[in-house]
Formats: structure tokens, C-alpha cells, sequence
């Protein structure tokens, strides 16, 4: 299969097309923790592709493309992170299905109450019904991301307007991590796989947007028994070296829904019948 290079493919959802026509496209919301310049705590950033063609030419957008034929949903959401970043998600679950008639800044204000007008009809491009996955990036990769002039790392508090209705779905994407980090520990997917218990606050922080006090957080990870101590600490600090601590794999990141525990159920059973 001949795949577009980077710079072509970066968010060919919306092709010139019949108006009757509706096509399928996967796009995926890439979060990782960085610093902005000048701050010593992480935020959540994100990186955006620049749209080589009409409609949206020179806009920012998700990451993304048609589905290609040959590859299930989760693959072509792998490769679309895999063609903007060269790196392998932490944690990779499928967010939701964006499917209105008309996906633009301006239809959505007018669904809002606005008073903007929908598109002309002659300005109208095929409907494309996106399938939308979000994926973490541990932060032990983050500078190993791929460089490319179409390619722009933001943070997730100061985006542009994006093309399409793509700052509903990075507003959305957030809106599920901060709920499902109350109750998983979908927060250690952003990290390596050894960490002290200081960096694990923060990135519960950067996700929920607010300052936690270390001593509640330790005794509710503790009660949780997400983490392993090591026995190690870290090396090389001038005060009492701080411990580090590394995931609990018997407990899953996070409920992956109906499909992903039949799949668990089914996958435990074909291994206990071996």
C-alpha cells in the first residue's frame, strides 16, 4: 500500500466530492506533558499538523486521514500518531464519533444560538464522519518527537482556531481525561516506567488544571495501590533523595468499555483453557 507522505496526509479528511457522499476518517488527539518557556511545571501540549490544501488551507488541525482499507480503526489511529510524532502512545482508546452535516466554527455557534449562517451550499465539501482516538505520549519520549515544518507542538490552553470543529474535540478529549483520571490511573501512562510520587502529582496537575497538596495525594495513591516502590531513589540530589515508584501491571490504565473487557474475558479464558 502507497501511503501520502507527512506533509500531504496530515488531515486530508475533507476532499473536494459529491455533496451526497459521506466518507469515514480517523484523527487522533495527541496529549504529552512539556514545559512552556520561562515555567518550571509541565502542561499538557499537543501537536498539530498545518493544512496543505482547501478547505482550511494553511489552518492548524489534528492529525488524521481517511481510513485507509486495509487498517482497523486502532491502526490507523497508531500510524496517524506514529507519521506525526515517530513515537509509540503510552495509551492509546478510542474518544468518540464526530458526525454533523455541517463541522465548522461557524455551524457550531449557529447550534449554540448564534446567528451565523451554515455554509453556502456551493461552499460545502463531502461530509467526512471523523472516528476520534486520544493517546498519551510518556514523558521519557517527548524529545525524541519528530521535526517538521508542517508539524507544530501547542499547549492544549493556547490553541488557534483550528479547522473544521477540531477545538470541540481537543475541548472534549480534555473533558474526558479529567473525568477518567478521578478514577483510573490513566495519569501513569504519561510518565516512564519509574517515577517519584512528586512527578506523578504533576501530572495529575497538568490534567486537572490545579495545584494538590502532596500529603492528601500520597495517602490517596497509597490507598489506591496503583504504585510499586521500587527501592530505589533517586541519585544525585543535594536533599533526601526521593523514592521511585513503578506502575502496578496487575490493574489495567483504564475501563477500555464493553468491547475491551469482553475482549480481556475472552483472551483470559483462551489462556486458561491452554
Amino acid at each position: 500500500m502507497t501511503l501520502p507522505n507527512a506533509a500531504q496526509a496530515h488531515h486530508d479528511e475533507h476532499l473536494d466530492a459529491d455533496h451526497t457522499s459521506v466518507s469515514l476518517a480517523v484523527s487522533t488527539v495527541i496529549l504529552a506533558l512539556r514545559r512552556k518557556e520561562g515555567e518550571s511545571h509541565h502542561s499538557l501540549w499537543l501537536p498539530l499538523v498545518r493544512r496543505l490544501r482547501e478547505p482550511y488551507k494553511g489552518q492548524w488541525a489534528l492529525p488524521g486521514g481517511p481510513l485507509q482499507p486495509d487498517m482497523s480503526l486502532e491502526e490507523a489511529a497508531g500510524y496517524t500518531l506514529q507519521r506525526a510524532t515517530g513515537l509509540v502512545p503510552g495509551y492509546l482508546e478510542q474518544l468518540y464519533a464526530f458526525g454533523d452535516v455541517h463541522r465548522t466554527p461557524d455551524y457550531k455557534i449557529m447550534r449554540e444560538g448564534g446567528s451565523l449562517p451554515v455554509p453556502a451550499e456551493e461552499n460545502r465539501h463531502e461530509r467526512v464522519v471523523s472516528v476520534i482516538y486520544w493517546a498519551s505520549i510518556p514523558q521519557t519520549e517527548v524529545n525524541r518527537t519528530r521535526v517538521h515544518e508542517n508539524i507544530r507542538w501547542f499547549p492544549i490552553d493556547e490553541l488557534p482556531i483550528l479547522a473544521f470543529d477540531h477545538n470541540e474535540i481537543v475541548e472534549y478529549a480534555l473533558y474526558r481525561l479529567q473525568n477518567k483520571v478521578e478514577y483510573s490511573r490513566i495519569a501513569h501512562s504519561f510518565l516512564g516506567e519509574e517515577f517519584t510520587l512528586a512527578q506523578l502529582r504533576e501530572v495529575y496537575e497538568a490534567i486537572l488544571g490545579r495545584a494538590l497538596d502532596p500529603a492528601n495525594f500520597r495517602r490517596q495513591i497509597a490507598a489506591s495501590k496503583s504504585i510499586i516502590d521500587t527501592g530505589k531513589r533517586v541519585e544525585g540530589t543535594r536533599h533526601r533523595p526521593p523514592r521511585l515508584y513503578r506502575y502496578n501491571h496487575s490493574r489495567a490504565f483504564a475501563d477500555q468499555g464493553p468491547l475491551g473487557m469482553y475482549r480481556e474475558a475472552a483472551y483470559k479464558a483462551e489462556k486458561g483453557d491452554a
